[in-house]
């Protein structure tokens, strides 16, 4: 008896869970036409055949152009971020440069360089 209300409830449960349309739906897909007898159903199934790689053709180039706008992101992230860090290293550059140099040298050689004399 309580195998029989397990077994119902099962049953019950997977029946109510499961969607309707996948009981008895069609897997779109290529499919071989030459089986069929009659024109119009070898029609019928081209045509199938035809829907289904154009809606393959366009769902595939829609996720093609979606990684390459991703990518375009991405690469114009990297370059942001390129400029950046050129920008670090030439303040960087300066402070060693500055740093190598005595505070006024450039002032103070232009002093101890003899002077021409003046044309009269």
């Amino acid at each position: 008896m309580m195998k029989r209300v397990m077994i119902a409830a099962t049953l019950t449960l997977t029946l109510t869970l499961m969607p309707y349309g996948a009981m008895a739906q069609d897997v779109p897909g290529i499919e071989i036409c030459t089986a069929e007898k009659t024109m119009e159903r070898r029609t019928g199934c081209l045509q199938s055949n035809v829907n289904f790689l154009k809606s393959s053709l366009t769902k595939a180039s829609l996720e093609s152009q979606q990684k390459i706008d991703a990518a375009n992101r991405q690469i114009d992230a990297l370059k942001a971020a390129v400029i950046g860090l050129q920008n670090t290293v030439a303040q960087l550059q300066g402070q060693v440069q500055a740093l190598g140099k005595p505070n006024g040298a450039a002032k103070d050689s232009s002093k101890d360089a003899p002077k021409a004399p003046a044309a009269k």
